[in-house]
């Protein structure tokens, strides 16, 4: 019998230890020997496949226990002799006999790399499927499209993503999980700095001066689509919403949301002279008391 790779020598870790720890290990050497930051370097490349393999086996929990039990068996150096045609602790005295210690019916474990060393079996491996967070800005999110993305495990994907996703919003990726499995990506929209997504509607915050409240008109105001000039009406109120038609999120019917616009009044916080002189004659002539109703009381 050939002797049996030790991948917890590979992964750098005790036999004894927790699949977390095991992960932790093979994600920090997946990183360090990834294809994609050592090119062209055979050396890693070899030694990446290695690290899989490891992971392969210990972080599967059956695996990892058929494993240990052969581990056991071949590293335990003294061994009683056996007679010629004495019967094996199974009863079988064929010569030719191979205990379960020799065959692997997950996958090859002798540190040879020929095929005549492996052993073939119908048993197949588990099909699992696993699921990735994906992290994407709002902008990236509303449009979709080609994406490249780098998982958990070191793997490189590039993906056609639908637009329009929301926070929670899992896409399914076939084939691209543990051994023919599926690959399900969670999506988690950023914060981000100036819009908020409620519902299919964005929302947002702009800020005015009192001037514009006043007299209103056209002012530029961002969108998720660019730029636009937005109407403000006379006499506009801090806190009031206004309403860009067809500006939020996509639904899937086909349509968009709305963007609402929160307006908010500011003043500035170090004016001019010249604006602290008209301000004054403004206030010399005003007639409107926005306290006056608070009078009655």
């Amino acid at each position: 019998m050939q002797a049996v790779r030790n991948y917890y020598e590979v992964l750098g870790v005790p036999r004894n230890a927790t699949p977390e720890e095991i992960k932790k290990a093979f994600r920090k050497l997946a990183r360090t020997y990834h294809p994609d930051v050592n090119p062209d370097d055979k050396i890693a490349e070899e030694k990446f496949k290695d690290i899989n393999e490891a992971y392969d086996v210990l972080s599967d929990e059956q695996k990892r226990t058929e494993y240990n039990r052969i581990l056991i068996g071949t590293s335990n150096k003294r061994r009683p002799t056996k007679l010629k045609n004495q019967p094996s602790r199974n009863g079988n005295s064929d010569p030719n006999y191979r205990s379960e210690f020799d065959l692997w019916k997950f996958k090859d474990f002798s540190t040879s790399t020929t095929k005549q060393t492996r052993v073939v079996t119908s048993t197949r491996p588990t099909r699992r499927d696993v699921e990735a967070r994906l992290t994407l800005p709002l902008e990236k999110a509303y449009q979709g499209g080609r994406q490249r993305i780098r998982l958990e495990d070191g793997r490189s994907l590039e993906i056609d993503m639908p637009a329009g996703m929301i926070d929670g919003q899992k896409i399914r990726l076939k084939g691209q999980g543990i051994e023919g499995g599926d690959l399900y990506l969670k999506i988690t929209v950023a914060r981000h700095p100036v819009f908020k997504l409620q519902g299919q509607d964005i929302y947002c915050q702009i800020p005015i001066t009192p001037s514009e409240a006043i007299l209103g008109g056209a002012i530029e105001i961002p969108t998720i689509d660019g730029l636009v000039k937005m109407t403000v009406p006379k006499g506009v109120k801090s806190g009031q919403r206004l309403r860009l038609a067809n500006k939020g999120y996509p639904i899937p019917e086909g349509n968009r949301g709305d963007q609402l616009v929160e307006i908010l009044i500011v003043t500035p916080s170090e004016p001019t002279p010249e604006e602290l002189e008209l301000y004054q004659k403004l206030k010399e002539i005003e007639t409107f008391n926005p306290r006056r109703h608070l009078m009655t009381y």
